[in-house]
């Protein structure tokens, strides 16, 4: 998948759980592990600022695109 999801990284950085994370953005802890996993097929734009605000960084630092081998 061309695009990695990071939040683990910040997380451990901001020494913060999954499921603090979660309800701080009011998501469900199952949803936010679809989304955490590189599962989810879209994100909004709302959920990514309050990803951003609750770890305070940038969406660079929680996505990162990985071009595919050709």
């Amino acid at each position: 998948m061309p695009i990695v999801i990071n939040v683990d990284v910040m997380l451990a950085k901001r020494k913060m759980r999954s499921n603090e994370l979660a309800e701080r953005i009011g998501m469900t802890t199952a949803n936010f592990s679809i989304l955490k996993t590189g599962k989810a097929k879209a994100i909004r734009f709302s959920t990514l600022e309050a990803i951003c605000e609750a770890l305070d960084c940038q969406p660079g630092d929680v996505m990162e695109f990985v071009p595919e081998n050709k």
